[in-house]
C-alpha cells in the first residue's frame, strides 16, 4: 500500500485514532502526518485519509475509517 497522509486538522473527528492503531498494527506501513491536505471540504465534516497523492478516504466515524483502511490493507 502507498503512503496514508493524515490531517492534522482532521485529528479531531477521530483520525488520531486510527493513525495510532495502524502505527501499533502494522510498524511497517507508511503514514504521514501533514499539517493540511487541502481537502477542506471533507476534511471539516468527517474523518478523512489521503492514500498516495489523490485517492481520498473518507468515513463518518473513526472506526469505520479504520474498518476501511484495515480491509485496504489486507
Amino acid at each position: 500500500m502507498k503512503k496514508i497522509k493524515y490531517c492534522c486538522r482532521n485529528f479531531k473527528h477521530g483520525s488520531k485514532s486510527v493513525f495510532k492503531t495502524l502505527k501499533q498494527e502494522f510498524p511497517d506501513l507508511k503514514q504521514k502526518k501533514k499539517d493540511c491536505l487541502s481537502n477542506c471540504k471533507l476534511c471539516s465534516k468527517q474523518c478523512m485519509v489521503m492514500i498516495g497523492k489523490s485517492e481520498v478516504v473518507v468515513a463518518p466515524t473513526a472506526e469505520v475509517l479504520y474498518a476501511k483502511l484495515k480491509h485496504r490493507i489486507g
